[in-house]
């Protein structure tokens, strides 16, 4: 799902599908997200990118669903707008990948999602969205749903990936740290560390979003500019942004989290 600038196009790499979700849960207010990515300055890469929507099946009750919940060339645009104010927000123009066009393609498949280069090249952007998988979700949360899988997406369509040297799983974690930091995290999500850092989605995601509290809110946008035109390198990469190896960072986090493994959901509950 990575798609730095390369010669060749990155193979896709599903969306992680998440866990049957309990509708009990309280929704998240998206309202104040949607209000400041309004009012805020946008990021515009060199050329603005052109926004595609391919429908393969007009008949899937996940189309109709689609198109009843969301208007797509508003959530393409927002998408990338929330992309690049996370990812490049001071960072000169030179610094954001030549993404020429993304096009969301939904269609009946296996999985959640995933971001590919397209067969002309690797600047022309795919995202494949299963049908299958809106139809599964809940209809109380189809739309926040489709939203945050868009923009995880998306992250993948701009995002640096170290020559395809980067970890899956830091690529996983920023995309996922992007939409918790834009209001799409879901209900089923935990702060975790069950597993290694680069375990991928919202563990490491929720690993990113502690690591701006401890050294400052642009890490994450100094991490994913640390990953351009050079390889990942584990130790040397780590202590460049933090500091410390990220193995230490790891263990810090997992003493954060009081017991080591942690377990309070996205929104603070229990």
């Amino acid at each position: 799902m990575s798609s730095a600038p390369s010669d060749t196009p990155p193979d896709p790499q599903p969306s992680a599908l998440p866990p049957s979700v309990d509708t009990a849960h309280h929704e998240p207010n998206h309202s104040d997200a949607t209000a400041t990515s309004a009012s805020s300055h946008k990021v515009k890469p060199a050329r603005k990118p052109l926004l595609r929507l391919e429908l393969r099946d007009l008949s899937n009750d996940g189309t109709r669903a689609f198109l009843r919940l969301v208007h797509a060339s508003n959530v393409l645009e927002d998408a990338v707008d929330t992309v690049l104010k996370h990812l490049y927000t001071g960072l000169d123009t030179h610094c954001i990948p030549p993404t020429r066009s993304v096009t969301l393609i939904l269609r009946s498949m296996q999985g959640v999602a995933y971001t590919t280069g397209s067969d002309l090249d690797s600047d022309h952007k795919e995202i494949h969205l299963s049908l299958d998988y809106i139809n599964h979700v809940p209809d109380a949360r189809k739309k926040e749903e489709i939203q945050g899988v868009i923009v995880h997406e998306m992250v993948h369509c701009w995002q640096q990936n170290a020559l395809g040297t980067a970890p899956g799983g830091l690529i996983e974690g920023i995309a996922d740290w992007v939409r918790l930091k834009s209001g799409f995290a879901p209900p089923h999500w935990k702060r975790t560390a069950d597993s290694k850092w680069d375990a991928g989605y919202e563990r490491t995601g929720f690993f990113l979003e502690w690591l701006e509290a401890k050294h400052g809110e642009d890490i994450v946008r100094r991490i994913n500019e640390g990953l351009r035109d050079c390889k990942y390198i584990d130790d040397e990469f780590w202590h460049k942004c933090c500091g410390k190896s990220v193995a230490h960072l790891w263990e810090d986090y997992k003493s954060s989290l009081g017991d080591g493994k942690g377990g309070q959901g996205a929104c603070g509950e229990a």
